[in-house]
């Protein structure tokens, strides 16, 4: 299949250099959010609370603190589970997207249920929640993961890697699906700017063909087209259509950012991947810290060029 390249314009207002904050944050006061589980269809209310410098971000459950670290994960299949003290949360990639798209380094996310609600299947509920609740500067430098050597990760035709380079965060996520999603590829460099314009509004999909094998295995049992774009065959299911022409490409990007985020730090390299996907995020972050590849590193100011946004998608998803 042939492909075309779609370019979206940089915002001319941005300034060329901006520098990310020398301290460390975390929220001015709490804010609580409720709903359904997307996997395990049962209630779920969680509670954002500011917390203390050098803390991270620390799920709250069943009387359990589980640190949101890369040594927690516990499952990868659809979603990213974390596991600690006899207690287990779950699905929790698209707040920790979130939390480390806008830059929050430290709170505290109080758990009534054992999966983070799915809302709408993306981010756009967490950062107005996280909007509402504010940020501050805490007394603490912050502190980055330094790529200082590159490490790649693969499962058949799928791979993922992180490269040394300068800057911030850079993502190019490339994906491949058979029929109407295709071939696509977007590539970015993160700030907050850019994950709340280009990512956080990126839902969830899923196949209707694979709904009664993943129902089988207690998956996506709260699926719905309230918080999953549904695809059957060539058709979008849900009546107001996708958000982006390439909405599935930039949901993987999402889910890039809150499976890096289980560094502990935010990560100053390059990330690539094609057919990626948790599985493949998580083990590249695992290999990463286990080969010493992620140097930990204290910066003043974090120098950012607005990012050159790019996709390649196939022509019969063009924008008209």
């Amino acid at each position: 299949m042939a492909l075309t390249w779609a370019c979206s314009s940089l915002r001319r207002e941005d300034p060329l250099i901006r520098p990310k904050s020398r301290a460390q944050t975390s929220l001015a006061r709490s804010v609580t959010l409720s709903g359904r589980g997307v996997h395990s269809d049962t209630p779920a209310r969680l509670t954002l609370s500011p917390s203390a410098a050098d803390s991270g971000i620390v799920f709250s459950v069943e009387g359990a603190d589980i640190l949101a670290d890369w040594r927690s994960v516990d499952a990868t299949q659809l979603r990213t589970r974390l596991s600690g003290e006899g207690a287990r949360v779950s699905t929790v990639e698209h707040l920790l997207a979130a939390l480390a798209g806008l830059g929050v380094d430290n709170a505290l996310v109080e758990i009534e249920g054992a999966e983070v609600p799915a809302m709408d299947g993306s981010a756009r509920a967490f950062v107005a929640a996280l909007d509402e609740a504010g940020l501050v500067e805490l007394a603490a430098p912050r502190r980055f993961l330094r790529v200082t050597a590159p490490v790649r990760v693969s499962d058949g035709a799928g791979w993922a890697e992180l490269t040394p380079a300068g800057g911030g965060l850079s993502l190019d996520v490339e994906i491949a699906f058979e029929g109407r999603i295709g071939r696509q590829r977007r590539a970015l460099n993160l700030t907050p700017e850019t994950f709340r314009r280009e990512l956080a509004g990126a839902r969830s999909f899923g196949f209707l063909r694979d709904a009664e094998r993943l129902w089988r295995g207690g998956l996506a049992l709260g699926a719905s087209l309230e918080n999953t774009v549904v695809l059957d065959g060539e058709a979008v299911l849900n009546s107001e259509g996708l958000r982006y022409v390439d909405e599935f490409v930039r949901h993987k990007m999402l889910d890039v950012v809150g499976d890096l985020a289980l560094a502990g730090a935010p990560i100053l390299g390059a990330f690539r991947s094609f057919r990626g996907g948790h599985a493949l995020n998580v083990a590249l972050v695992q290999t990463a810290m286990r080969q010493g590849a992620l140097e930990l590193v204290e910066r003043h100011v974090v120098a950012e060029r607005p990012a050159a946004s790019f996709a390649i998608i196939s022509p019969e998803q063009s924008p008209s």
